[in-house]
């Protein structure tokens, strides 16, 4: 590549990446491959000089990289907000070190993903999922039966779970403190099948689990005596969905999905839904909010005469 102000002025940029922060090679790669495909850009339109960038140079360069080209496919949202902030810190690092009198990328926003709505699995999903967890005799089904119910009942994250003591649950008024992120804490309720399903395992399972190893406080045990893990609760789960003939991807957070979309499709206040949930902003749980509408436009198209 033919040497100009701008090219010695993002090799400047790089050593800096490299030698003064000491970003990881990976990193130091992409921004490579970024700011080469950014000086490409800049030398189509006649720009060698990084004084001579604009705002509308930046902003157009994003959205070519939105749209392609006949040497690069087009970027999905998240890829190019990616190569922006490469973009944007060359420009950041130009403006400090006195090369450039403004920062043209300070202003370029990067594009918005599309957001992701929660996957949900409906009422009678939930209950082949949580039959099938209390498949069998022993201690293990009655275990992973009470957790299902006890993620659907009350929205926990798995990490809130399975870091639950006994002393968390207050069964005669039907309530657990879950500790969230944070470490703040919340009380939500928690209803009889679930309530079922816990004092069955502590009275006919956790027992035969404990004597194996030093249980302590821990609501849920391994085969070992020892604290339920993330990984081993995630297994149960996958191990259910499996049983249960649910396609798709079945995860903890299904359930907690779940848990909140059959209360606002219920009739629950979104605010005290996101109590329920643990979320510090209730836009957070406005997510949900969307795939109960999107499923109103289902029906509306599927039943409405003349919908279509």
């Amino acid at each position: 590549m033919t040497s100009t102000p701008l090219t010695r002025a993002v090799r400047t940029w790089l050593t800096q990446l490299d030698v003064e922060r000491g970003v990881s090679a990976h990193t130091l790669s992409a921004y490579t491959r970024d700011s080469r495909r950014y000086l490409d850009h800049l030398a189509s339109h006649g720009i060698t000089d990084p004084t001579e960038v604009t705002e509308s140079h930046v902003s157009a360069f994003l959205a070519a990289l939105r749209s392609g080209d006949d040497e690069h496919p087009p970027l999905a949202a998240s890829s190019a907000a990616r190569t922006l902030v490469a973009i944007r810190g060359l420009h950041k690092f130009l403006a400090l070190e006195g090369l450039t009198p403004t920062n043209p990328a300070e202003d370029v926003a990067p594009p918005t993903p599309p957001s992701r709505l929660p996957k949900a699995i409906g009422l009678d999903e939930v209950t082949r999922l949580i039959d099938a967890a209390g498949v069998g005799d022993g201690a293990v089904p009655l275990r992973d039966r009470a957790l299902l119910e006890l993620l659907y009942a009350t929205g926990a994250r798995i990490s809130e779970a399975v870091g639950l003591d006994i002393d968390d649950l207050d069964l005669d008024v039907g309530a657990v403190r879950l500790l969230g992120k944070g470490s703040k804490e919340r009380v939500v309720p928690v209803g009889s099948y679930a309530t079922q399903a816990i004092q069955a395992w502590l009275v006919r399972g956790r027992p035969d689990l404990s004597i194996h190893g030093k249980a302590g406080p821990a609501l849920f045990l391994n085969r070992r005596g020892a604290r339920l893990s993330r990984q081993s609760a995630w297994a149960a789960i996958t191990s259910a969905a499996e049983r249960a003939g649910l396609t798709g991807h079945v995860s903890p957070h299904t359930l907690r999905h779940s848990f909140a979309t059959h209360l606002l499709e219920g009739g629950a206040d979104v605010r005290v839904v996101q109590e329920l949930l643990g979320h510090a902003s209730v836009t957070t749980t406005q997510i949900y909010t969307m795939v109960t509408v999107q499923q109103l436009r289902e029906v509306y198209a599927q039943s409405h005469p003349r919908a279509r």
